[in-house]
């Protein structure tokens, strides 16, 4: 079986593309009828839709696993416990789930990339909920430690006050550039003048 696609993508680092590259290929596979389920990089492709934000995906893929595979790989079943994780919103167990295994070379890119960009995203949350925030509720959202938290949100341009461990959001202005061009606005023109007239 050929997997290059999957480990082009993987080594391009273009982890966004690797979800779909694996339901297209399982879909070819099974269409052939050739038995996959064995030597199917079924961590990758879990790791895959969790990457591509697809979490319901990511509960049917798990499901299809045959239960040999979820005993014998525990890399699958490690990357299973960041998708538990995430259908439950338990944020602060995702970056446990993360840190809590020893991710194969394979897997160790992708489960990084991941790792940042979820940080990111419950960054921009907290960033839109909160107004003021606990240092130490911030270090379970973000997965850091207290001090790494209080670094991170300063870079951010976040304020600290040491005396409460609190920390204060700066709200991230949302720039929207709105471009006149002329002919939208002869076609705009043309429209109130014809209301009028």
């Amino acid at each position: 079986m050929d997997f290059g696609d999957v480990k082009e993508a993987l080594a391009s680092q273009s982890y966004a593309k690797i979800a779909d590259i694996c339901d297209h290929l399982m879909l070819q596979v099974a269409a052939e009828g050739v038995a996959f389920q064995e030597e199917w990089p079924y961590a990758i492709h879990l790791l895959g839709h969790i990457y591509a934000d697809d979490i319901n995906s990511t509960r049917f893929l798990w499901k299809s696993i045959p239960s040999s595979v979820k005993e014998n790989q525990p890399e699958v079943v490690a990357a299973w416990k960041i998708g538990q994780h995430l259908w439950t919103r338990d944020y602060a167990a995702v970056h446990e789930a993360i840190r809590g295994f020893d991710w194969s070379q394979e897997a160790r890119g992708l489960v990084a990339s991941f790792a940042e960009q979820y940080t990111k995203r419950m960054f921009r949350l907290l960033s839109s909920a909160y107004s003021t925030i606990s240092v130490q509720d911030a270090a379970l959202f973000l997965g850091m430690s207290e001090d790494e938290v209080a670094n991170y949100v300063l870079q951010q341009g976040w304020d600290v006050d040491p005396a409460s461990r609190m920390l204060t959001v700066k709200q991230q202005q949302v720039v929207m550039d709105q471009k006149l061009e002329p002919s939208k606005l002869q076609q705009l023109t043309e429209y109130v003048f014809q209301l009028e007239h």
